[in-house]
C-alpha cells in the first residue's frame, strides 16, 4: 500500500494498465499535457491530445474499440458529454447487442463532475443517471483514492463501455492505494461503516459527508451504516437490501438532483423487495433541481452536507433535528 491523491491514483492505474496491455491507448482533451509522464513512457502514439470535439473523440474511441484497441478517453467536464451522446449511447452502448455479441466495445470515458471548483453550471452537472438509464453502458463513481485506482483498472479491462466519473472535489484528496495486482470488481458496493439504526447510501464526495454525519449521529446514540455504492451500474442490490433489512430505515444521499436520480431507483428496489422491513419511509437527500452555481459559498450550499445528512437520519429515527443546509432537498 502507498499513499497518494486521487489524481495520482488515476495516473498510476493508467500506467499499470498500459504496461500490462499494449492495446490500451489514451486520448482526449489535454491528456498528453496533464499526464506528461504517460507520454514520456508510452509515446505519442498511445497518449494524444485531441481537438475540443467530444463527438469526434468518442466516435474515434468507439471505432478503435471495435477494431481491438482498448481506448480510454478524457472529455474533461461531464456536461461536455452532451456533445458525444450519439457516439456513446447510440453506438458504443448498443452495437455489441446489435452485433449479436460478435464485437466488444472496451472503452472508458472519463469526465469530471460535481461541485468544488466553482466552474459554473455549464461545467458542473451531475449527469450519471442519464448513463445509468442507457442500455449497454456501465457507470462508476468512486469516493476514495484506492477505488479510483482499482475500479479504473477494472473498467479498462471490461469489454463494455464504462463511464468513469471523477468528482472534482476529490481530485486532491489522499488515501492509501492497493498494489499493482489488485483490481476491484465492478458492481460491488462497500460498507464504509456498520450500524444497526439507519442505512445511509451514497457515492462520490457525499460518502465522506455521510461518514461525518455518522460520527455525529453516534454521539447522539444513533448507529448509522454507511454504504458506498462505488458502481452505479451494475448496482449492488444485494448489499442495499441486506443493509435495509438490518436497519429498517434508509436515507439516500447524492449531489445530483432528486428527480429520476439514482436515489429514485434505489427507493424503488427497496419498496419492491424489502418493504416489509421498513420502519419508516425511505428518505432522499439530494441537490436541488437547479443549475449549479459558480459561487463557492452557494456551491457548498448546493451539496448535501454532513449536518443535513445527520438531521435527515435523526428524522428517520424519530429524533428532533434541524439542518443548516437550506439548499439540500429531502423527501
Amino acid at each position: 500500500m502507498s499513499r497518494m491523491t486521487v489524481n495520482e491514483a488515476i495516473g498510476q492505474a493508467l500506467a499499470e494498465e498500459m504496461r500490462r496491455d499494449p492495446r490500451v491507448v489514451m486520448f482526449g482533451e489535454g491528456v498528453a499535457t496533464k499526464r506528461r509522464e504517460l507520454v514520456d513512457e508510452f509515446g505519442t502514439r498511445r497518449v494524444r491530445n485531441t481537438p475540443l470535439a467530444e463527438g469526434i473523440i468518442a466516435g474515434t474511441a468507439t471505432g478503435a474499440a471495435a477494431t481491438g484497441l482498448r481506448p480510454v478517453i478524457d472529455l474533461l467536464f461531464a456536461p461536455f458529454l452532451c456533445f458525444a451522446m450519439d457516439e456513446i449511447v447510440n453506438s458504443a452502448g448498443k452495437l455489441r447487442y446489435m452485433s449479436g455479441g460478435q464485437f466488444s466495445f472496451p472503452m472508458v470515458v472519463i469526465a469530471m463532475t460535481g461541485g468544488g471548483w466553482g466552474v459554473g453550471a455549464q461545467h458542473n452537472h451531475n449527469l450519471e443517471a442519464w448513463f445509468v438509464h442507457s442500455p449497454g453502458l456501465k457507470v462508476v463513481m468512486p469516493s476514495t483514492a484506492a477505488d479510483f485506482k482499482s475500479l479504473l483498472k477494472a473498467a479498462i479491462r471490461d469489454d463494455n463501455p464504462v463511464l468513469f466519473f471523477v468528482d472534482m472535489a476529490l481530485g486532491d484528496t489522499a488515501g492509501d492505494v492497493p498494489a499493482p495486482g489488485q483490481v476491484a470488481q465492478l458492481g460491488k458496493a462497500a460498507v464504509r461503516r456498520e450500524g444497526d439504526d439507519v442505512t445511509i447510501i451514497s457515492y462520490a464526495k457525499t460518502v465522506a459527508a455521510s461518514l461525518q454525519a455518522a460520527d455525529a449521529l453516534a454521539a447522539q446514540g444513533v448507529e448509522a451504516e454507511v454504504i458506498d455504492l462505488r458502481s452505479l451500474k451494475p448496482l449492488d442490490e444485494q448489499a442495499i437490501l441486506h443493509s435495509v433489512r438490518k436497519t429498517g430505515r434508509l436515507l439516500i444521499v447524492h449531489e445530483a438532483s432528486r428527480m429520476c436520480g439514482v436515489g429514485a431507483e434505489i427507493s424503488a428496489i427497496v419498496a419492491e423487495h424489502a418493504f416489509d422491513a421498513l420502519k419508516a419511509p425511505v428518505l432522499r437527500l439530494t441537490g436541488p433541481d437547479a443549475p449549479a452555481p459558480s459561487s463557492h459559498v452557494l456551491e457548498q450550499a448546493f451539496i448535501p452536507q454532513a449536518d443535513a445528512i445527520a438531521a435527515a437520519a435523526l428524522r428517520l429515527t424519530g429524533h428532533p433535528a434541524t439542518s443548516s443546509n437550506p439548499a439540500a432537498v429531502a423527501a
